[in-house]
């Protein structure tokens, strides 16, 4: 028991940081996976086409390989960002692909009748966007999104291939200095705790959007 106490307040500063990663990228990555999504749909071929790209090549490439070309592979052409800044532009774009494709199939399932309902009710496709086809993506895609963020909770791990010091990367100081296998089950313990409260989040969530059950 005085083994874990004295492993707390580095396991703790080191967990400070995955939540401050974790809701960073999720504040980013969602509305900017909402605008990807609209935009793979657009009428503007170019920009569809782009989008296309775009989604085709992070979900192409791992994102453990994109985290270390935004920091490493940057300093070939005279270019450096600092770790955090790195590590969030690494998640951002990536997981902004993923939803991005959440929220374009979403859009997709919307029934054509909805679009022509709101045409005859004079909307242009602005507000038909905003307020008749969005508002049943969301309630539709909450699963695949809980899944993402699920996965967004444990991915924050690989940030260690760059030294910087989350719950993870303090575990394995410990585990390796010690020769001790506690600091990775309070790590574990800790990556169980907010996977769960995701869960119960999007649970919530999705009880309160089944307003016609």
């Amino acid at each position: 028991m005085d083994y874990v106490l004295t492993l707390m307040p580095s396991m703790l500063k080191g967990w400070t940081v995955t939540l401050q990663i974790f809701f960073i990228v999720l504040i980013f990555a969602l509305p900017l996976g909402v605008i990807m999504g609209i935009a793979r749909l657009s009428t503007f071929k170019p920009l569809a086409w782009f989008m296309e790209l775009y989604v085709w090549l992070f979900r192409g490439t791992p994102l453990l390989l994109q985290l270390l070309f935004w920091y490493f592979g940057l300093m070939a052409v005279g270019l450096r960002l600092e770790r955090e800044m790195a590590v969030y532009v690494a998640f951002v774009l990536n997981y902004a692909a993923y939803l991005a494709e959440i929220f374009r199939s979403g859009i997709q399932s919307i029934d054509k009748g909805q679009y022509e309902a709101a045409d005859v009710l004079g909307l242009n496709r602005k507000q038909t966007m905003s307020q008749i086809v969005l508002p049943q993506v969301f309630k539709r895609v909450m699963p695949p999104i809980g899944n993402e963020v699920i996965n967004l909770v444990k991915d924050t791990a690989l940030v260690y291939i760059i030294a910087m010091s989350e719950l993870s990367r303090a575990a394995r100081i410990h585990a390796v200095r010690d020769e001790n296998l506690i600091p990775f089950a309070i790590a574990a313990v800790f990556y169980l705790l907010m996977t769960a409260i995701v869960q119960q989040f999007f649970k919530w969530l999705e009880s309160k959007l089944d307003y016609y059950r």
